[in-house]
């Protein structure tokens, strides 16, 4: 039997008081292992009692072209994690009608203000994060856990939001404590490098983009009368 899972919504702040709470945002399009194992280092090396997985409606920077529909992202994503009651997957960003992640960490915030949050992500995102809404806010807002990605050098010096927030970088082995540490203040995870990706899951599984949104069409063919009942 599967295990009821305590997730999230607008009113139960109260529920989460006291915890630390690993936060891996993404589209999810596909989940898949690579994310699991990564939720399951911050919950072994970060002491994190749970770590949610916001499935967001749309990634501001991918295409919507190639995203699945939210229902079928969240319900892989429910699939990945059933067996682990402390991986939480929500759409909470639907109901906080939150859109940028420095705009959800901050609303994440007011309705869980006793609840430490750690923001989880990985290597490739530290590069391009200078390109995210205001940046700069998430490492002001919560502590940042990156994880090592294959192709993607990270740490002190490399890239800009590396260099920028170099002073405030903390060793891996003090992630333990990273929740509790003044900020802004971030890491470079010690994790094993995983190969998997969502993109190259979906060219070679053809049937995940079949799930993609509907759109009507734009010219929709006439339809045919039903026959006549004698």
């Amino acid at each position: 039997m599967t295990p009821r899972k305590n997730k999230p919504h607008l009113r139960n702040g109260a529920a989460f008081a006291g915890m630390t709470i690993g936060l891996l945002g993404g589209s999810f399009n596909p989940a898949h292992d690579g994310h699991l194992a990564i939720s399951l280092y911050a919950l072994k090396h970060m002491e994190c009692n749970a770590v949610w997985w916001l499935v967001s409606p749309q990634n501001p920077l991918k295409p919507g072209k190639d995203m699945a529909a939210l229902n079928a992202r969240m319900a892989r994503a429910e699939q990945m994690t059933a067996a682990h009651p402390r991986l939480v997957v929500t759409d909470i960003e639907t109901h906080l009608g939150t859109r940028y992640t420095a705009d959800t960490l901050r609303a994440l915030r007011r309705r869980f203000p006793h609840t430490r949050f750690v923001w989880l992500m990985g290597g490739d995102n530290l590069r391009q994060i200078p390109r995210w809404r205001d940046w700069q806010d998430i490492f002001h807002t919560v502590p940042v856990a990156v994880f090592r990605r294959p192709s993607y050098i990270a740490g002190r010096g490399f890239g800009h939001a590396a260099i920028r927030f170099g002073a405030f970088w903390h060793p891996p082995a003090a992630a333990h404590a990273l929740s509790h540490t003044p900020l802004p203040a971030w890491t470079v995870l010690d994790n094993k490098l995983n190969y998997i990706s969502a993109t190259q899951i979906r060219k070679d599984n053809p049937t995940w983009p079949a799930q993609k949104r509907k759109r009507p069409a734009k010219n929709p063919p006439p339809r045919k009368p039903s026959p006549r009942k004698p």
